[in-house]
């Protein structure tokens, strides 16, 4: 039975996620336990949690100057007074936070990023009511990140059913964070007009499109751009915003950072001790580990980001050895220039658990899996691993597509498993005049009657059984090439139904990946406005790990 509100109806399906420690930590937590630190699915973990944030969280940022950082970064951003309001009251101890996040891709990059936001909201709301106390939606913008390549396109589909892509080229080359990226005008112009162009006329592209620009016109980086486009979809619900690479955030990190240098080994033991402890189970790892990794990255004085290694002197180099960094500059840099420093994507997890009070934080499939090789590394630094919750996760069927699955009988299965298999059952049932069965028959016709014929002329000569062989096939052959342009001619004739195949597989599964991980939220912005957005904020959905059918 679907949910109804206003124009949103929601049907809930369990759609695996391509990671066997996801799926059984959402499906069978028993089988992971010894990995996690709460089962998410008992509502004693979250009072559990909370208790151990009040009573034993030792290690953890100065909430004052972390609430000062966040709230620059906030009101450059042009963040909505309920998310300055969320950050006054992160000064408060009694407050706890909800974090997700994910790279600042172009024009907030695929659908899935939006999933997340509305994941942190509904979760902090769901908290904060059942424990009575204010929790905070925190969205991680991961600025330090370096790969450019990755965030610097969206995808969208065309009027001729074509994945096309809106994309900016890198503008120096230099391996440095995106949040040190600035992005020429004429690149933002350009990639503006691509997404106008990309956008059907409707009543609320103007609009739409003058947002959009409004916002590049105040951006410089992917950063600045992603900061500004999710604040204005999701501050007025009180969406706190973060970028990993402000500098003024770093300041509060120093001291993490310090620690991080001094218990590298250490770290990396634990890390490498949670792989072989979760391959044990039968998961493979989904983070690659190495023996003598830091798990830090550096900053070197173009700005490079440049991945850390331990060496044998207690210092570290780069991967080839090549640039090397002593110890004490490390330790010096914590202190004095902490923006020199970066997490990789395994310390990631414990700088957050350092700058919030986390309750819970909200993860992709890959993340809960790679998170899997964290806990000896939360507890060896004193920390327990926060509460792990699937994000939300939704794949948008509108009308038009939903009442063309209906006319060819599909089911949201038949389209993401077998929609190749059904759409040739489709064609062949077109066939009145049944084609493959009458071309077989008269090939099987013509071969009975030849072959003998081609037995019976060996005797005068074998040269002559070897030409009718030839023969033989060059005739089928020739059969063939007319049945396969009757074939082509039956799919011309139905033309128009395999077009609405295409655009039901185009729409819904493109590529045969989740529409969520490929398509940009603009072009249902333009197509609907922003009034779905708003009810997937209040639909009685429950946050378990299932996949949602958002029919429009």
């Amino acid at each position: 039975m679907g949910k109804v509100a206003g124009n949103v109806r929601l049907e809930a399906i369990q759609w695996e996620s391509g990671q066997p420690l996801t799926d059984d930590y959402v499906s069978r937590f028993e089988k992971t336990g010894e990995l996690y630190d709460y089962n998410p699915w008992e509502w004693e973990s979250w009072r559990a949690r909370a208790s151990w944030l009040d009573q034993e969280r030792v290690t953890g940022a100065d909430r004052q100057r972390l609430a000062d950082a966040l709230r620059r970064f906030n009101e450059r951003a042009g963040n909505a007074g309920e998310a300055m309001d969320a950050i006054e009251r992160l000064r408060d101890e009694r407050t706890l936070c909800v974090v997700g996040g994910q790279q600042a891709s172009l024009f907030t990059g695929p659908l899935l990023v939006i999933y997340k936001a509305v994941t942190l909201l509904r979760l902090a709301k769901e908290a904060s009511g059942k424990l009575n106390r204010p929790v905070v939606p925190v969205f991680w913008i991961a600025g330090e990140d370096h790969d450019f390549d990755e965030v610097n396109h969206v995808n969208y589909l065309t009027p001729n059913l074509q994945v096309d892509k809106i994309k900016v080229e890198h503008p120096t080359g230099l391996r440095t964070s995106v949040s040190r990226t600035k992005l020429g005008r004429q690149q933002w112009e350009d990639a503006l007009r691509q997404l106008e162009q990309s956008l059907m006329t409707t009543e609320f592209k103007d609009e739409l499109v003058q947002s959009f620009r409004a916002a590049v016109e105040e951006s410089a980086t992917l950063v600045d751009l992603f900061a500004r486009l999710m604040a204005r979809l999701f501050g007025s619900q009180g969406l706190v915003l973060l970028d990993s690479d402000d500098p003024a955030l770093r300041k509060v990190e120093g001291s993490m950072f310090r620690t991080l240098i001094e218990q590298n080994g250490e770290l990396n033991e634990a890390f490498l001790q949670n792989r072989d402890q979760l391959m044990a189970c039968g998961y493979q790892p989904q983070a690659e580990l190495h023996t003598n990794a830091a798990n830090l990255f550096v900053y070197d004085e173009e700005g490079e980001r440049i991945l850390l290694y331990a060496d044998d002197s207690g210092g570290f180099t780069d991967r080839k050895g090549v640039r090397r960094f002593s110890r004490e500059r490390l330790l010096d840099w914590a202190d004095t220039a902490p923006e020199r420093l970066s997490n990789n994507v395994m310390t990631r997890p414990l700088m957050q658990e350092f700058l919030f009070p986390v309750l819970a934080t909200v993860l992709g499939p890959a993340e809960i899996a790679y998170w899997g090789l964290t806990r000896k590394a939360f507890h060896l630094l004193g920390m327990r691993m926060p509460l792990l919750v699937p994000r939300l996760g939704f794949t948008i069927v509108e009308g038009t597509v939903h009442k063309n699955m209906q006319k060819y009988g599909l089911t949201f299965e038949d389209v993401v498993l077998r929609l190749e298999e059904k759409q040739q059952e489709w064609l062949r049932a077109q066939d009145r005049l049944q084609l493959e069965a009458r071309f077989g028959e008269v090939k099987e016709q013509f071969r009975s009657g030849y072959e003998p014929l081609i037995a019976a002329i060996s005797g005068i000569n074998p040269g002559l059984g070897k030409l009718g062989e030839t023969n033989l096939g060059k005739i089928i052959e020739q059969i063939e090439f007319l049945q396969h342009k009757a074939e082509d001619g039956l799919r011309s004739q139905n033309e128009s139904g395999l077009r609405h195949f295409q655009r039901i597989g185009l729409t819904i599964a493109p590529g045969g990946k989740p529409q969520e991980r490929v398509y940009n939220i603009s072009a249902y912005l333009n197509k609907y406005g922003d009034g779905w957005l708003k009810e997937l904020l209040e639909l009685p959905v429950t946050i378990d790990g299932k996949h949602y059918i958002c029919y429009m």
